[in-house]
């Protein structure tokens, strides 16, 4: 990047993911707009974006969180992966600007109840909910999933000159839709997304191999990460 972007570091925090263990996250300064040029510069940095706030890991003693993207062009799906793609064809597919919506706040209310209860995020506000989301100048795109108009899934995508940034779903988290395996289904359609608009590469964000949350995403081949200021197949 041609021009200076100064970046600030958080104080140690627990970490969200290994327990026992402490973060430090880097921030961009939040003075500077956050452009989609900006932004997309950012993303193959390895940085990621939580509503106005774009960052990534910046732990002194450890490298656990990797930045992974899947190269469309080469992904090939698991059996499991083409049963859940077929399970699904059934979903109608909307895509809605981000606005203040009650269908997905009340879904968005279910989810990090049934998924996140006591973590501190089961407990959401309209307000915290938009500010989770909102991105200012970068293009942000609701994708909804239904069944029969019934609101399944919605899944945040950021849309890149280089592809689509996986920011956050979530969906219906009752036994009989999660035999549907929404959160899978809703990143592989991200990626034929990416594969019509003829764009490289879908970022889902960090990996962390030894936290459950987050190993998952090595389930999709190829996956490459972002170690030592390049990116390489894992």
């Amino acid at each position: 990047m041609k021009n200076t972007l100064a970046l600030y570091a958080s104080a140690p925090h627990p970490c969200n993911y290994l327990p026992g263990e402490e973060a430090i996250t880097v921030f961009a300064d939040p003075r500077t707009p956050a452009s989609r040029r900006l932004y997309s510069q950012l993303v193959d940095h390895g940085f990621r974006r939580s509503g106005e706030h774009i960052y990534r890991p910046g732990c002194r003693d450890c490298t656990a969180c990797v930045a992974v993207r899947v190269p469309v062009a080469q992904f090939q799906p698991n059996r499991t992966q083409r049963r859940i793609w077929r399970r699904n064809q059934d979903l109608e597919i909307i895509r809605v600007p981000v606005a203040r919506n009650s269908e997905h706040f009340a879904l968005y209310q279910r989810y990090l109840t049934a998924r996140h209860p006591g973590g501190g995020m089961d407990n959401p506000d309209p307000a915290n909910y938009m500010s989770f989301f909102a991105s200012g100048e970068i293009d942000t795109t609701l994708i909804e999933f239904r069944h029969e108009e019934e609101l399944l899934a919605v899944a945040v995508t950021d849309y890149l000159p280089q592809g689509l940034s996986a920011v956050y779903t979530f969906f219906d988290p009752t036994l009989e839709h999660r035999a549907r395996s929404l959160g899978v289904y809703a990143i592989l359609w991200q990626i034929e997304e990416a594969k019509r608009l003829g764009l490289p590469f879908v970022y889902l964000g960090y990996w962390i191999e030894k936290s459950p949350k987050m190993s998952y995403k090595s389930r999709y081949r190829p996956l490459e990460g972002y170690r030592d200021r390049k990116w390489g197949v894992l």
